[in-house]
């Protein structure tokens, strides 16, 4: 299940000017993903998330002294609420500050942190969405989902209002297959983050995979990952035996010798290098490793004001991180418990800038065709649908 923590959610992004993402397989292993963003296989209900579950009911309230004013604010029509008193305004900042438009008084974001979505740690650690959206009398919860299936599956249902750090695999397949889905902005790049680790150093080409375990969050980066690689050997998933895994449960599987690689990212490949596990390869050259934030259209029409919040949030975010650098190694490094130069290493190899370029619809289109050939969507799909023209 999904866990829910009302606080603030998770929206990033912003270039951090670090020291360069280091060459080799070394360092190329040092990032990940997991979509955010993404984790579990397309259509799949999400067996494969760890240690998923939901608690929905314990908001801290910190910093969202707007969402609990006993109707303050003004209603959907502009008017003035009765019952408004100045206990409830928390402070100069707030006045003038108005409820949601459409009435909204909850919004549930995604929440993962794997595997170095620094912009959602900072977020919560600084309680920018708690407090900003509490300002419009809206409370902030997270929903803990590690599966880009699950994850499209909640946004569907209306559980979940924004996907915070979903890849673009995922977003392909819940529009291909018919569902509301928007990408509102991006959330990061980084292709050197995802990768494949084994024990035995002699799997080195696509070939030496034939018949061997690989396990990893199918309909994500690592799948496309995965899937690419052998394609490059004439190879395809049907001649290893693949089987959906999160991130953390494949590199447990590696560990005990029940899989032969693991498709990892972030602290859980660092990890493994760190153990000297050998890296069979990363994406760079292989995939786009795009991440987003997305939501569905029908919201976005509905809710401008609260998205317009969101977007101008993301930025002071981006800022937070600009501006604060060493203290946000340090915030990302005690979150992940890593030490500081491995988060500065990991995160070198990643770019956070929120603007859709015309690299990311590129990108996208690369990832759609991909998916198409390698039979995880049955139609061509042409990726300008996914965004807000």
């Amino acid at each position: 299940m999904k866990k829910i923590v009302a606080m603030g959610l998770a929206v990033c992004m912003g270039v951090m000017s670090l020291s360069g993402c280091a060459g080799g397989s070394k360092n190329a292993a040092a990032g990940g993903e997991q979509t955010v963003a993404e984790q579990a296989g397309a259509g799949q209900a999400g067996s494969d998330q760890s240690g998923a579950g939901q608690t929905g009911a314990d908001q801290s309230g910190a910093g969202q002294d707007g969402a609990d004013q006993t109707g303050a604010g003004q209603d959907g029509t502009g008017q003035t609420v009765a019952g408004q008193t100045g206990a409830d305004q928390a402070g100069a900042d707030q006045a003038g500050a108005q409820k949601a438009a459409s009435g909204l008084d909850k919004l549930v974001f995604t929440y993962v942190t794997s595997p170095l979505n620094v912009p959602t740690i900072i977020e919560r650690n600084q309680n920018i969405f708690a407090d900003d959206f509490g300002k419009m009398g809206i409370s902030v919860e997270y929903a803990e989902i590690n599966s880009g299936a699950d994850q499209t599956q909640a946004l569907a249902s209306g559980d979940v209002q924004v996907l915070y750090a979903v890849g673009a695999t995922s977003v392909i397949l819940s529009a291909a297959n018919g569902a509301d889905i928007k990408v509102l902005n991006m959330y990061s790049r980084s292709p050197k983050a995802f990768s494949m680790y084994a024990k035995d150093d002699s799997l080195t080409s696509p070939e030496s995979l034939k018949g061997k375990t690989i396990a990893g969050p199918a309909g994500t980066n690592l799948h496309e990952l995965l899937a690419a690689y052998l394609a490059t050997g004439g190879m395809t998933i049907q001649d290893v035996n693949y089987v959906n895994m999160s991130i953390p449960d494949a590199k447990a599987g590696l560990d005990g010798g029940s899989v032969d690689v693991a498709l990892i990212a972030g602290a859980t490949a660092y990890q493994a290098q760190q153990q000297g596990y050998h890296m069979v390869a990363d994406g760079e050259g292989l995939i786009k490793a795009i991440i987003a934030v997305a939501v569905r259209e029908d919201f976005y029409n509905e809710n401008r004001d609260v998205i317009d919040r969101l977007m101008a949030d993301q930025e002071k975010i981006a800022a937070f991180m600009r501006d604060n650098q060493e203290e946000t190694l340090k915030i990302v490094a005690q979150e992940l418990d890593l030490d500081e130069q491995a988060v500065k290493d990991m995160y070198a190899c990643y770019d956070f800038s929120l603007d859709v370029s015309d690299e990311d619809r590129a990108g996208f289109q690369k990832t759609a065709d991909f998916m198409l050939e390698s039979g995880m969507i049955e139609e061509p799909f042409d990726v300008n649908t996914l965004f807000f023209q």
